[in-house]
């Protein structure tokens, strides 16, 4: 009788003549939280999926053992009867059901056919609270965060008594507050005898959950370890397969003159009438500097930069670019005066997703590839291999749609976008959420490069670490205002977090 609750034995899957797996094995112990990592195309996704039942096991080579028994998984609905469920980063929830509608869907209890509401609504709750979740049941997934609907997805898997969970990036939406909740849960779960596997970019969250660290590269695995035996510069070097000296790779550069500069910026909150996300906030950025800004999630971080671009409306605030004031009232004109926004929903606004990889990068150049209305395709081709080049944009061709490229790849796509229009300032919101750690990597080593050419850059991101090493200044926005400003040197993570939090 094998020791192991789960076991993946020689998984192999090909994609026509490509293998995206090789004769990969991992197993997971009872009890235990098993990390899964690897750069985006490491397989990860595959693995989970054929996990999953969403490849049929007739499509693969190898074979899965749950609790010692073979299994043949030829559907999703096959693996949850094995106790196996899957909280995916991308969900897959009705948004205009109640929550309690999601959390039992195809499972409502009733009577001579009738349901029992009170039934459903008592037992959601008892889920929810389970996760921390402090809402009513009865309201409709849509009006929720998109944290609270990650949590709801949690809770449903939940409520299926399972022996095994996995969990693919679920704290991609997730407040720090949210992910304690969440880890405090697994452990707790652990104790109970349900073990998980959870797959994340986040190092610091492995070493702060995993029991085991499984790594995996090009579709094949190259080890599993203790987390007691290994470092979080160890496991990068497997996943990557080099050396890195260095996650961030700040170059000292001698700023220019104040390339832009906002002053009495008001804006007015999204969801809650006369009420301002950030009022009458003032700042600058010189050349070749890189600014940080810092709050918690719904300090109205994303909302500055937005309304600095023209993407929303503000109620006030004048805007500079190298000392002349410029109006802007909407993205093209943003553009026209060196202005660019990497957002921070790369699918939802980055991107478009029918459209291949050329037309992605010169969505906001078309003036420089069409004459009159009619698109320059050669033109259109030729300015998208330029910049899939500088930037190693790995792809088949630049013919192939956006989603066949990973999540770190994308990424890079949209730079190249902005890349393109040959800005002054650079807006980054959020520039590494959701890439691996190969791709931070290169996100960063840009970033550099382009602040050592005199680019203005303007940096917004909820993981502290990669701000502290990356900024030279930063900005703190907390209750509406900017509640503090230091300079490279002056601050950790922990103070910058401290003057978040601070009222």
């Amino acid at each position: 009788m094998s020791d192991y609750i789960l076991e993946m034995r020689n998984i192999t899957k090909s994609f026509g003549g490509v293998k995206a797996l090789k004769s990969v094995s991992i197993n997971l112990l009872p009890n235990e939280i098993l990390a899964i990592v690897g750069e985006n195309g490491a397989g990860k996704s595959t693995l989970m999926k054929i996990l999953s039942g969403s490849y049929p096991c007739t499509t693969y080579e190898g074979e899965i053992i749950v609790g010692g028994v073979p299994q043949r998984f030829y559907s999703p609905s096959d693996t949850e009867k094995s106790g196996i469920e899957m909280i995916y980063q991308e969900l897959s929830m009705h948004l205009d059901m109640s929550v309690a509608e999601n959390i039992f869907l195809g499972r409502l209890p009733s009577g001579v056919g009738i349901v029992r509401w009170g039934d459903i609504y008592e037992r959601a709750r008892e889920y929810t609270e389970m996760v921390g979740l402090d809402i009513s049941v009865k309201h409709t997934l849509r009006s929720l965060s998109a944290s609270q609907q990650q949590m709801v997805a949690i809770a449903r898997a939940l409520s299926r008594s399972p022996r095994i969970l996995v969990l693919d990036e679920p704290t991609s939406a997730l407040t720090e507050r949210e992910v304690k909740i969440l880890f405090d849960k697994l452990f707790e779960l652990k104790e109970k005898g349900i073990s998980s596997i959870f797959i994340t970019h986040k190092m610091k969250e492995v070493m702060l959950l995993a029991d085991r660290v499984t790594v995996l590269r090009d579709g094949e695995f190259v080890s599993t370890s203790l987390k007691a035996e290994t470092t979080i510069q160890k496991t990068v070097e497997e996943m990557v397969n080099r050396k890195i000296a260095n996650m961030y790779p700040k170059r000292q550069v001698s700023f220019g003159e104040e390339a832009f500069r906002v002053e009495g910026l008001t804006v007015p909150h999204p969801n809650t009438t006369e009420k301002n996300i950030v009022e009458s906030i003032s700042f600058s950025v010189r050349a070749g500097e890189i600014l940080g800004i810092v709050g918690l999630v719904g300090s109205g971080r994303s909302e500055t930069v937005n309304a600095i671009f023209g993407a929303i409306k503000k109620k006030s605030g004048a805007t500079y670019m190298e000392n002349r004031e410029v109006r802007i009232t909407h993205p093209r004109k943003a553009i026209r005066y060196g202005l660019a926004l990497l957002t921070e929903d790369r699918k939802r606004n980055g991107t478009i997703a029918d459209m291949d990889i050329a037309g992605n990068t010169t969505l906001a150049s078309l003036k420089q590839i069409s004459s009159g209305i009619l698109l320059r395709r050669s033109q259109e081709r030729q300015k998208a291999l330029d910049y899939t080049e500088k930037l190693d944009i790995r792809m088949q061709s630049e013919r192939d749609n956006i989603q066949s490229l990973s999540g770190g790849n994308q990424q890079k796509v949209v730079v190249s976008k902005w890349l393109m229009t040959h800005p002054k300032v650079m807006f980054l919101d959020e520039p590494t959420r959701g890439i691996d750690v190969g791709a931070k990597a290169q996100i960063y080593g840009l970033m550099c490069d382009l602040a050592e050419q005199g680019m203005a850059i303007v940096m917004i991101s909820s993981e502290l670490p990669e701000v502290v090493g990356m900024c030279d200044r930063f900005i703190v926005l907390a209750d509406s205002k900017i509640k503090a400003e230091y300079f490279r040197g002056e601050v950790d993570e922990e103070k910058l977090l401290s003057s978040a939090v601070s009222s």
